[in-house]
């Protein structure tokens, strides 16, 4: 490929610089829209994993419901709880579990509840958690302190708030930490405001929460020792599976629930949430690259009819050629490099678009945010695997018009 080879080359693509560029545009739009695509998907990818980030993945989950099996004596649709003994049982004989901390919410599962303070009130949600739980969830703490051991064993008439609820509860400005708030008639002391890891609307519900101290709980509101549920971590050196398995076992034995009985328990585990995101991600990423494949294909077929009719208006220049003595290796060569040449520029062109309207979504979104949409972007390794493939479709692309150009006769190209 010397000088005069791309200049010629170049004269031909510009001939006609409207067809030209009729043609760059389906080549670049294909790539363009494979980068966006794929770009919007790991942007995706990147907010829902940012809002999970602080969550343990070898977290479990339990609660009790009713039974589907008869057993031991028992009938069907039998309801059972679990209790502070079954949390002391599993401590001893599960030592695949790093944590337990069972939980209570006052109301039942998203049940709120009126709290006031003077003349000011709020629905809040009310959960009576253990010191254990920050090792679960984080609970980051922006005033104050959090529960502790010994609030627990003094059964301590104390709260830790969220953000959301001094907002509402107390004036701009005015320091909650020792104030009391009234739960059902009860006054509670405030000993910590806390924030969230969340963000959107998951962060505003997180932060319109009360935590009190788990013992204080279930003497305070009667509940005698009934748990609402456990959550639970597993060793780092155990799958949380395994961990679910174990516990539910010993549970079901422990409650006379029959082992076959798979709606007596309702549980999850963070390990599962995590591969089906991860499978979804993976779904999208396979549309992206569809969609962008088959967009570029369309691009390239605009590109082999457009080298057929430039074929064809140079059907007397190639039987001039020919006649001279040219062989059809260099006529096909001739015509692949500047099919070839129209492809990668127009492929980098759309390539350069497209990583520009990413980085001018992730400048518009900002660094650091807590939206669910965050740093849309594309590793190098799609870029060059996307190349590769505008390449390879570029160099068929040529072909045909090439073959169709040394099939011509000399003899009937002069007539022409």
């Amino acid at each position: 490929m010397d000088r005069d080879t791309f200049i010629e080359i170049f004269q031909v693509i510009l001939r006609n610089p409207l067809r030209t560029f009729m043609a760059s545009v389906g080549v670049g739009w294909g790539i363009m829209m494979l980068i966006v695509m794929v770009g919007a998907g790991n942007g995706l990818e990147n907010g829902v994993r940012s809002d999970m980030r602080n969550r343990a993945f070898n977290s479990l989950y339990m609660w009790s419901m009713s039974t589907t099996k008869a057993y031991k004596g028992f009938q069907p649709g039998r309801r059972f709880e679990l209790t502070n003994e079954d949390v002391a049982y599993l401590k001893d004989n599960v030592p695949e579990m790093a944590v337990i901390s069972p939980r209570n919410q006052l109301g039942g599962y998203r049940g709120s509840n009126n709290v006031s303070r003077g003349s000011k009130t709020g629905a809040f949600n009310v959960y009576g958690d253990c010191p254990q739980y920050r090792f679960i969830e984080p609970v980051p703490i922006t005033e104050g302190r959090y529960l502790n051991e010994t609030d627990m064993a003094e059964f301590r008439k104390i709260c830790i708030i969220g953000e959301q609820v001094k907002k509402v509860l107390f004036e701009e400005g005015e320091d909650p930490i020792g104030q009391h708030i009234q739960l059902h008639g009860i006054n509670f002391k405030v000993a910590g405001v806390f924030g969230t890891t969340r963000s959107g609307e998951d962060g505003i519900e997180a932060t319109q929460t009360i935590y009190i101290p788990f013992s204080t709980f279930q003497k305070a509101f009667n509940y005698g020792n009934i748990i609402g549920w456990l959550s639970m971590l597993s060793r780092d050196d155990v799958d949380v599976r395994d961990l679910e398995a174990k516990v539910l076992r010993i549970l079901k034995e422990r409650k006379s629930v029959h082992p076959d009985d798979r709606r007596a328990f309702g549980y999850y585990n963070m390990a599962e949430s995590t591969e089906e995101i991860q499978l979804v991600f993976g779904a999208f990423d396979i549309v992206g690259f569809g969609v962008g494949t088959l967009v570029l294909l369309a691009g390239i077929i605009v590109i082999i009819n457009i080298m057929l009719i430039t074929v064809n208006e140079r059907t007397r220049e190639f039987g001039v050629r020919r006649a001279l003595g040219a062989q059809p290796k260099s006529i096909i060569g001739q015509v692949v490099s500047e099919t070839l040449l129209l492809t990668i520029v127009s492929g980098f062109s759309g390539m350069m678009v497209g990583v520009v309207l990413l980085e001018l979504v992730s400048y518009a979104i900002g660094e650091g945010s807590d939206a669910p949409f965050q740093n849309p972007e594309i590793s190098l390794s799609i870029i060059l695997l996307a190349l590769g493939v505008m390449i390879l479709f570029g160099a068929i692309a040529g072909l045909l018009p090439a073959f169709r150009a040394v099939a011509v006769r000399p003899v009937e190209a002069l007539r022409s």
